[in-house]
Order: C-alpha cells, then sequence, then structure tokens
C-alpha cells in the first residue's frame, strides 16, 4: 500500500510540477555556470548506495573536502553553527551557495528532482532523510537503524524542528518512526511537511 501510494502521489505531483521544475532548471544555468540537477550517492535501506536527484545549489566544481570533517564531528556530538533539515551538516551563511540556490532551499524546491528518486523505488514519499556514504562510515552503532527503511522526501524529525535538532536528535525521531510507522502516520507528516516548508522555517 505505502509503495503504491509513493508511485501515484509522485507521478502526478511531476506531471503537474512539470512545468515549474523546467522553470527552475532553465534559472538555474541561466544564472550560474553547471548542471541544473545533480545526481549525488545516498545511501538507502539496507545500505545500499543509489544516485540521489536534487537542482543545484551552489556554485559548479567546489571544493567540498572539508563538509567530510564536519559531518563527522556533527554525527558524533560536537556543535556546529548550524545544520540542514536532513540531518547533514551545513554552516550559516554558506557563501558557496548561489542567490537562486538560496531561494530554491528556502521553500526546499531543490529537493522536488527526488520525486523521480520515489517512482525509481529508492526512496519513498516518507522516511528518514538519507545520507551521503562518508557520512554512515562515521555512523555508531545504533545509528545504522535509520537504514531499515526507504529513506524520504520528508519525515517525522523534518516537522519537529528541523535545523534547530542535533544528529543524535534525528536519529532517535527516526527510530521512532521506523517503530511506529503506518499509513496513517506517513499521511500526518506529509500534511504537516506542507507548512513547514512553506514556512520556510529552518531551512539552509
Amino acid at each position: 500500500m505505502k509503495r503504491t501510494f509513493d508511485v501515484l502521489v509522485a507521478a502526478l505531483a511531476l506531471l503537474f510540477l512539470a512545468p515549474v521544475l523546467l522553470v527552475i532548471a532553465v534559472v538555474i544555468k541561466a544564472t550560474s555556470p553547471g548542471p541544473a540537477i545533480l545526481v549525488q550517492e545516498r545511501v538507502g535501506k539496507g545500505g545500499r548506495v543509489f544516485p540521489f536527484y536534487k537542482f543545484r545549489s551552489m556554485y559548479y566544481n567546489l571544493d567540498h573536502s572539508e563538509d567530510i570533517q564536519f559531518a563527522r564531528e556533527y554525527i558524533n556530538g560536537n556543535p556546529q553553527p548550524s545544520v540542514a533539515w536532513d540531518g547533514v551538516f551545513k554552516p550559516a551563511n554558506d557563501r558557496r551557495i548561489t542567490p537562486v540556490g538560496r531561494m530554491l532551499r528556502k521553500g526546499s524546491l531543490d529537493e522536488l528532482p527526488q520525486l523521480l528518486n520515489v517512482l525509481k523505488g529508492d526512496m519513498s514519499l516518507v522516511g528518514p532523510r538519507p545520507s551521503m556514504p562518508y557520512e554512515v562510515d562515521a555512523y555508531q552503532d545504533w545509528h545504522f537503524r535509520r537504514l531499515e527503511v526507504l529513506p524520504g522526501l520528508t519525515g517525522l524529525a523534518q516537522i519537529r524542528g528541523r535545523s534547530s535538532l542535533t544528529f543524535q536528535d534525528i536519529v532517535k525521531i527516526d527510530i521512532e518512526y521506523i517503530e511506529r510507522r503506518s499509513m496513517c502516520l506517513d499521511l500526518q507528516i506529509l500534511l504537516k511537511t506542507l507548512p513547514v516548508v512553506f514556512s520556510g522555517h529552518g531551512a539552509r
């Protein structure tokens, strides 16, 4: 039932949002060099690595080497200036973000291409946000419970605090979701995600 719901909603959303997606892609290409859509590696259910799609919100071909160390420190509980709503470290006022990218992130529009991941079966509409491989390398043993289900476009942690949560908090909430998961809970999370996204609260 969950998979059927995911496919129907993702397909309808992509059909309805196709003009918006096209406009966003054109604006990204017109305002900074590089591809409109980035393909990254993320870790999904059971530790499987999959290609993860998102609109590019940063200048292209930048050095991201420091991100690995920042992510490891953040995952292990060291305080950082700011974190993203998917649990991945992102510095506040990051100068690598383009002006268009900043607007996209404010409304989480950069995440819309992940509807393709939902159609492909790499992700679900609701679940823990997927981590990058170098972040999973820094996981503590109990963090791996996040990988018991498909990662999601949104999740319980995203409606409970976004950037105000520590990674430890996010994992605890993800585990709570895994233990309580149901179609009813998924619908509640989706409905509560909309006002959070539209408000832009906690987005980076």
